[in-house]
């Protein structure tokens, strides 16, 4: 055989107890090795260019020669190993990645650039309060229904989100739109789901049920048990809000049926225990999970994650990620959305050559009409993508999700989360760096370890307990 290489930049070694997983980064496929297939991993990990005489010299009278070319084959197969000397992976040819269709699931409409409360961490640029917020009309929203029906793309199924400020500050366009959106969805034989971001203040029984009659996908903005809700989240008299908001979540929670609520938590300076507040939003308020915001490129930079901060909030992340898995081998959920997410990811080989859909299956719609990367950027100073009147400005858009999708000359190229990761978030870096270009390398590391961690985990269940994966995951792709 002619010299092979390993393509390091293309795998991961993961030891698991006594077993061995490779983790392949351009399927984010997961593949146990066994004992001849990791021998020949450390014999390329150690000579870098092996010859057939290296592999014969390693394995006769060791292994099986059979099994030597059967595992060597699959390497091949995956490409981890390649034929001729290692090419650096800036240098390596690749076909350019093209956007040509816009297959949208999701409009997000921003009804109220209002809010009745005053957190503050927001990052929302055109924040006001609710008398002097812009509210969306009912035309524009129309049009927005209409367009995500255009562009669906045969699509059974698609979403629409209701954002603001606090969206229940405009409930009448919410109803006008859900009615509007209903009958449009039959015509189309399209199904219509609906879905709300809220701080909860504004929530009343009859309300709920209105959700719930519509089946609401319904998040509730909560930051944990009082002290640490109320240090942020306050009224626009700067009260603390916490005493409302969780009487509501009660309610809520009590007679909400369709769908499972979940709180969304945002993590500051100061705010770091992740472990105390999960066990408070899940088990004594009750939410079926819990997801956690880390804010590390805030507007007001006293708000931001940094250095030893961001570090223990992302280690707490583990120690809570270590009670879903021993939970997990005992078939239980404990509703830490984070860590489930990323089991998502790694049960379905999840590969991205963009961080997310903005832009792509999702836009945002602002007061004017005008069509916007995701909700985060309403009321920014980046471009728009068109208007909801005349349709998606798909060459300018295509040229910036291309520009992403190909970006070069970034650590990226050669990071083994790339296609987990792809740069991060758009707003995140444009909130950081004023470049939404731009990768978010401040907590690449921390990734790196966060999904390293995840990787560990999500073998450990399926080793123990592979009918959690199959339950309340997905169907594995990959593992073997």
């Amino acid at each position: 055989m002619a010299t092979l290489h390993l393509v390091r930049d293309d795998m991961r070694d993961v030891t698991v107890g006594d077993r061995r997983v490779l983790f392949h980064v351009p399927t984010s496929g997961l593949f146990e090795l066994d004992s001849v297939g990791g021998a020949l991993i450390d014999l390329f990990a150690e000579l870098g260019e092996v010859s057939e005489e290296d592999v014969r010299r390693r394995f006769d009278g060791v292994a099986d020669p059979a099994e030597v070319i059967d595992s060597l084959r699959e390497l091949i197969t995956l490409r981890v190993v390649e034929n001729g000397p290692a090419v650096p992976a800036a240098k390596r040819s690749k076909p350019p990645v093209t956007i040509g269709e816009f297959p949208l699931s999701t409009v997000v409409l921003n009804v109220n650039t209002g809010c009745n409360l005053s957190c503050t961490y927001c990052y929302k640029e055109d924040l006001t309060t609710p008398a002097k917020g812009e509210r969306m009309e009912f035309d524009t929203a129309a049009r927005s229904v209409d367009l995500l029906l255009q562009e669906a793309k045969g699509r059974d199924s698609v979403n629409v989100v209701f954002f603001g400020g606090e969206p229940l500050t405009n409930l009448p366009l919410i109803r006008q739109v859900v009615a509007y959106a209903e009958d449009r969805g039959r015509e189309a034989g399209v199904r219509m789901d609906f879905s709300l971001t809220t701080n909860g203040v504004l929530l009343t029984e009859e309300t709920v049920d209105w959700l719930d009659a519509h089946r609401f996908g319904i998040t509730i903005s909560m930051d944990g048990p009082k002290p640490l809700h109320d240090r942020n989240r306050r009224t626009v008299g700067g009260k603390g809000s916490y005493d409302v908001v969780a009487a509501k979540a009660r309610m809520l929670l009590s007679r909400y049926r369709s769908r499972p609520v979940g709180a969304r938590v945002t993590l500051t300076a100061g705010v770091t225990d992740v472990v105390a507040i999960h066990e408070h939003l899940k088990n004594d308020l009750g939410f079926f999970e819990v997801g956690f915001s880390p804010v590390t490129s805030g507007a007001m930079s006293a708000f931001n994650l940094t250095g030893d901060e961001l570090a223990t909030v992302f280690h707490n992340m583990k120690d809570l990620g270590r009670t879903y898995v021993e939970a997990a081998k005992r078939g239980v959920n404990t509703g830490f959305s984070n860590m489930h997410q990323l089991m998502t990811d790694l049960s379905e080989g999840t590969t991205k050559s963009l961080p997310c859909g903005a832009g792509l299956g999702m836009l945002a719609v602002d007061k004017e009409g005008d069509l916007h990367l995701c909700h985060r950027f309403t009321g920014s100073s980046q471009p728009t993508y068109g208007n909801v009147g005349d349709g998606i400005a798909k060459d300018s858009l295509g040229s910036f999700l291309e520009g992403m999708a190909n970006r070069s000359g970034t650590d990226c190229e050669t990071c083994w989360i790339r296609k987990l990761c792809a740069g991060g978030c758009y707003h995140e870096s444009y909130a950081r760096y004023a470049d939404p270009a731009h990768p978010t390398y401040h907590y690449c590391d921390l990734m790196r370890d966060w999904i390293d961690f995840g990787i560990r985990a999500y073998a450990e269940i399926m080793v123990a307990n592979p009918q959690f994966i199959e339950r309340h995951v997905a169907p594995r792709r990959g593992m073997k």
